[in-house]
């Protein structure tokens, strides 16, 4: 059921992209936005319905911020793969935005996309006043100096550093770098119905370490086809990774450990919570 849904969901967005970008003038940065935003698992925007299903919140409200969440991570992949950060040139099986164009126009579609996704999480359906501007603030805290771009910061401190990251300092960027937006996803429902979102982020702070920890153990074994990126980037650039500070074996078991955690901080919604529950098991399974 959960693939089915996120197949769905990866769908639904989609169109939902199309119509907002087939607005915009007809220019290289917006065939770079639209460009950046295709493909991908979907899991942020995914977690934003899911949780708002939960709560009984209509899919014509929780759609806007579902695509804005999608909006702001195509932003950061864009930026993350310049060569003044990452300097990828592959990206779900395709070109990095600046391969395809140029570093000018990768750095302005990153700049709309991100603007994209405030006006999309504060449209005028998402809800009340006092709703829309919860999702602007708190994705504001997610997404900035206090989150992603912290992570972000720390990462980038982390490639000069004479000492490798300890276990406590990469678990730290790594809750800003991965988690901070994964948590917004999976607390929007809450959010959008006006309810506590405390289960839910205890949900997607295990969540997103295990996502990351996943993607450490994907760096290593994983096919480099069926990531659609290069591998091995980490260890051949010397940095810290949870694989090489636990070990493979005990970075797969703590995995699955935050995954038991995640699923344990839903019981209180009962059967309406399982297909959250499958999403964290699909995240230690995934292949991509």
């Amino acid at each position: 059921m959960f693939r089915d849904r996120l197949a769905q969901d990866a769908a639904r967005i989609q169109d939902q992209f199309d119509l907002v970008l087939g607005a915009l003038d007809d220019l290289d940065v917006t065939r770079a936005m639209a460009y950046a935003t295709e493909g991908g698992k979907r899991l942020r925007g995914f977690l934003v319905l899911e949780s708002a299903r939960v709560h009984g919140i209509e899919e014509a409200r929780a759609i806007w911020p579902a695509v804005g969440i999608e909006a702001l991570h195509a932003y950061s992949l864009v930026h993350d793969d310049l060569p003044c950060m990452d300097n990828d040139d592959l990206r779900r099986g395709r070109p990095t935005v600046h391969m395809k164009w140029d570093e000018g126009t990768a750095v302005l579609a990153g700049d709309a996309l991100q603007t994209l996704a405030f006006e999309l999480c504060t449209h005028t359906e998402v809800g009340n006043a006092e709703v829309r501007a919860e999702m602007a603030l708190t994705l504001a805290k997610a997404s900035g100096a206090q989150g992603m771009v912290l992570g972000q910061a720390l990462d980038i401190a982390a490639e000069t550093a004479v000492a490798p990251l300890t276990l406590d300092e990469i678990t730290r960027l790594q809750v800003g770098k991965t988690g901070a937006l994964i948590e917004w996803s999976a607390c929007a429902g809450a959010r959008l119905a006006q309810a506590d979102p405390k289960p839910l982020r205890q949900y997607a702070r295990a969540l997103g370490l295990a996502f990351q920890i996943a993607d450490d153990i994907l760096d290593v074994e994983g096919d480099a086809e069926k990531a659609g990126k290069r591998l091995q980037k980490d260890a051949q650039a010397g940095k810290a990774t949870f694989v090489s500070l636990l070990g493979l074996d005990v970075a797969k078991t703590r995995a699955a450990e935050l995954i038991d955690q995640a699923c344990a901080a839903l019981d209180g919604y009962g059967a309406s919570a399982e297909t959250l529950k499958d999403a964290a098991r699909f995240v230690i399974a995934r292949d991509s």
